[in-house]
């Protein structure tokens, strides 16, 4: 038998061009703090910028009358804050790395000096979390790509975060009728596994007819995703068990990518004990035969300007019946 299976375990083909105004429509975060002087009195009217390291994204606010400042619907990744004023020197912070829906406080200090002068803060300590009260976990870039995932569907790699318990007999693969291939079923934090509201790149990405995921991008195509319960913000609270917050790469100024290709084989597989047995007496294997291959690039369009990236995973899959 021949098939080559339709949604995740198909064809899938990521084409987007980014720049850096219609990135922050990606799953965002933000930054927000005080800026003070050394004496800690609060410094209204002076300027913070956030930069995307990888992109050169810039965002720029105006500290108001208490000295606070919020950046917001940042793009993720890492980041270099910088505060400014006249007659203060220069503040420069690197190490700020935004993950998808956080909401980290900086704050700024400023002291006494020339402009043309820079304190620059290299350390990445801690960072207090302020906007968001529930309780959530983000699975990174690495683990997607190094954790085990038998048929690559990202969806199973939320059984390994805390709190998520599958529901095979709920997966969509069970239904006849109107279910996604790739669609999983989890109860998170005892809530129901129709419940779960994901969202990819900001959007709903619930399947109407189950309520259960869409198909998700590949491992390759996808950056990360966080997963969040209990006491939910407005922009996430739209089911009650959780939230699945997905965001795929994007260019970068430097050009990356990757090709891969996974392959699994009768010949190294056991053999159901149950099969039947052919006439030389040897048992009867399924005769299976999967490749999964594909690849990923991206890169600038405009160096700070334009990116794009495109991703390719086909999969072709041959399996007798013992």
């Amino acid at each position: 038998m021949h098939r080559v299976p339709r949604g995740l375990f198909g064809s899938v083909l990521l084409l987007l061009l980014v720049s850096a105004s219609a990135s922050a429509q990606q799953g965002s975060a933000q930054i927000s703090g005080t800026v003070k002087d050394s004496q800690g009195g609060v410094i209204p009217g002076a300027d913070v910028t956030a930069t995307q390291i990888e992109t050169g994204f810039k965002r720029t606010v105006v500290t108001d009358s208490t000295g606070a400042y919020t950046l917001t619907n940042l793009p993720i990744g890492p980041y270099k804050l910088d505060g400014n004023l006249q007659g203060f020197k220069s503040y420069s912070r690197t190490g700020i790395v935004l993950q998808v829906n956080s909401s980290p406080t900086v704050n700024i200090e400023l002291s006494l000096g020339a402009v043309e002068e820079t304190v620059l803060v290299e350390a990445a300590s801690p960072m207090i979390e302020t906007r968001n009260m529930g309780v959530g976990q983000v699975m990174d870039n690495k683990r997607i790509q190094e954790l085990p995932l038998n048929g690559r569907n990202p969806a199973d790699l939320l059984q390994y975060l805390p709190a998520a318990v599958p529901q095979p007999q709920l997966n969509a693969s069970s239904r006849s009728f109107g279910g996604t291939q790739g669609g999983l079923a989890y109860a998170i934090a005892g809530g129901q596994s129709y419940g779960v509201a994901y969202l990819l790149d900001g959007a709903t990405h619930n399947n109407p007819y189950d309520n259960l995921n869409l198909p998700l991008p590949f491992p390759d195509a996808l950056q990360e995703f966080k997963v969040e319960t209990s006491a939910l913000t407005a922009q996430n609270g739209m089911h009650s068990g959780a939230a699945v917050n997905a965001v795929t790469k994007s260019g970068t100024n430097q050009l990356h990518g990757d090709l891969f290709e996974f392959l699994r084989h009768h010949s190294v597989n056991a053999t159901n004990p149950f099969n039947a047995k052919g006439a030389d007496g040897t048992r009867k294997d399924d005769g299976l035969k999967r490749n999964q291959y594909g690849g990923t690039f991206g890169g600038p369009i405009r160096i700070d300007k334009v990116f794009f990236f495109g991703g390719y995973q086909g999969t072709n899959s041959r399996q007798l019946v013992p």
